[in-house]
């Protein structure tokens, strides 16, 4: 399960680690499309705005947890670039144990807080059922989502990154015949969407167990591994927490877009939604990227290996550019069409909701070349220990640029929503200024060591298995 990627070309091991990285994510996100595009096969706008508003709740959650878990992937991927298995085993087994304690407290708390939730989403009166009976399931079904995640950041930090693909691909496959079972055979609405989301990530965790009880690995784990040890706890949330904080931000700031979309009413709540669904298909290749980096320079840095870290930014920046000039080029010319295949032509207000969110994709679509850069050197500066930048530059991102101008733009042209999507990619580009300005500062001040509890990994260590 252990792959090595202190060696080789650097460019290959990018293009190489990034695929089924980016191989998942896709089918991530139509794992999340599957319910907004099968509800629209089947419902009106109101279904169509629950499992829009339902689905960001839990995106936001789930990008928590993902940024959470950046922590064991760092810590994880340097033990195996220094070959210090002994390491490795107790950082995999305090993950398991800090999220899962995490994911019963979460599920409790967030249980009890549904209708405040839905309220605070200003969820349209048409849609506060559907999105109260999608949020209830979803949130019963969180320690399978961090199960799933816990396993993927582990894979991830030891170089692995096709079995967590192998996982989602069968998490997605599920969902889509549960959707189409519950939704269309059952007509249980928003409340089968969410059935069908629950349900498939509960499969997708057991067919992870069952590999990786039946994988060979060098790692061996103790009970002792599995109790909760300071040092590592400490490094694991010191790298961990800002990302997820940064992460709740971002989504918070989303939300925020969303509820201000909410108040212009459900043909425009119903365009925004559809449109961060389109979105996070054009957001693969930078979001692989991100993981990608901070997996590649961890073992690199755990190796001593500061250039091939370089190197690792250096060509994911070049992949999320041409990306990002070829997914503006495309949505300039097709976005209606894209957004037409989320929404039934025959219930009323089809046609305006295709207009509306045409208008935000021409605009909010630029965000993908610039979220792409900051992605790339968010997953280098956390590799570095170095995870409060990033959560400082989109926290700055989000208070000065992106809430403010979405607000000011939505009142300002309340019959466009083409210049509240600009919103997001000047956020972005702000955030591109200061990620230069930090990455410029690391070249040319004292040599920054990555160091995790403590310890500095300055040259490649041998050390015996336990």
């Amino acid at each position: 399960m252990e792959k090595d990627l202190t060696t080789g070309s650097v460019g290959k091991a990018v293009v190489r680690f990034s695929l089924p990285f980016l191989l998942s994510y896709f089918l991530q996100t139509l794992y999340g499309m599957a319910d907004l595009f099968i509800i629209g096969q089947y419902n009106g706008v109101e279904s169509i705005t629950a499992v829009s508003i339902g689905s960001q709740v839990m995106h936001m959650l789930t990008m928590m947890i993902v940024g959470l878990s950046m922590g064991a992937t760092v810590m994880i991927g340097r033990a195996v670039g220094s070959r210090d298995m002994g390491k490795t085993a107790a950082t995999v087994g305090n993950t398991v144990t800090l999220f899962m304690l995490l994911s019963v407290l979460l599920t409790a708390v967030l249980i009890f807080a549904v209708r405040p939730i839905t309220a605070i989403m200003s969820t349209p009166d048409e849609a506060i059922y559907g999105t109260v009976s999608y949020l209830k399931i979803c949130f019963i079904g969180i320690p399978f989502i961090t199960a799933y995640n816990i396993i993927s950041s582990i894979f991830w930090g030891m170089g692995d990154s096709k079995s967590p693909m192998y996982f989602i691909a069968v998490a997605c496959a599920a969902n889509i015949a549960l959707d189409y079972l519950f939704i269309g055979g059952l007509h249980l609405g928003a409340a089968g969407a969410a059935l069908g989301t629950m349900l498939s990530q509960a499969i997708s965790v057991l067919v992870s167990l069952a590999v990786i009880f039946r994988k060979k690995t060098v790692i061996r784990l103790s009970p002792d591994d599995f109790k909760p040890h300071g040092e590592t706890m400490k490094a694991l949330l010191k790298i961990g927490v800002p990302v997820a904080l940064q992460e709740s931000f971002i989504q918070i700031s989303f939300i925020v877009i969303t509820i201000i979309a909410n108040q212009r009413g459900l043909n425009d709540a119903a365009a925004v939604g559809i449109v961060e669904k389109l979105i996070g298909i054009l957001f693969l290749v930078p979001s692989s990227m991100l993981s990608t980096v901070s997996a590649l320079a961890s073992q690199n840095l755990g190796a001593g290996e500061h250039g091939r870290a370089r190197q690792t930014l250096r060509y994911a920046i070049l992949i999320v550019v041409s990306w990002g000039i070829f997914a503006v080029v495309m949505m300039q010319l097709a976005a209606e069409p894209f957004v037409s295949l989320f929404v039934d032509g025959t219930q009323p207000g089809s046609i305006e909701v295709v207009r509306l969110g045409g208008q935000y994709v021409h605009s909010y679509v630029w965000d993908c070349l610039f979220a792409g850069i900051t992605f790339s050197f968010s997953g280098y500066f956390c590799a570095y220990g170095l995870s409060m930048i990033p959560f400082l530059h989109n926290c700055l991102s989000i208070v000065c640029v992106r809430i403010p101008l979405s607000w000011l733009l939505s009142r300002r042209f309340p019959h466009n929503l083409f210049p509240m999507g600009m919103a997001s990619p000047a956020g972005s580009l702000f955030s591109v200024f200061i990620c230069v300005g930090v990455y410029v500062w690391m070249l040319k001040g004292p040599k920054i060591q990555a160091q995790i509890g403590g310890e500095t990994y300055g040259k490649r260590r041998t050390v015996a298995n336990r």
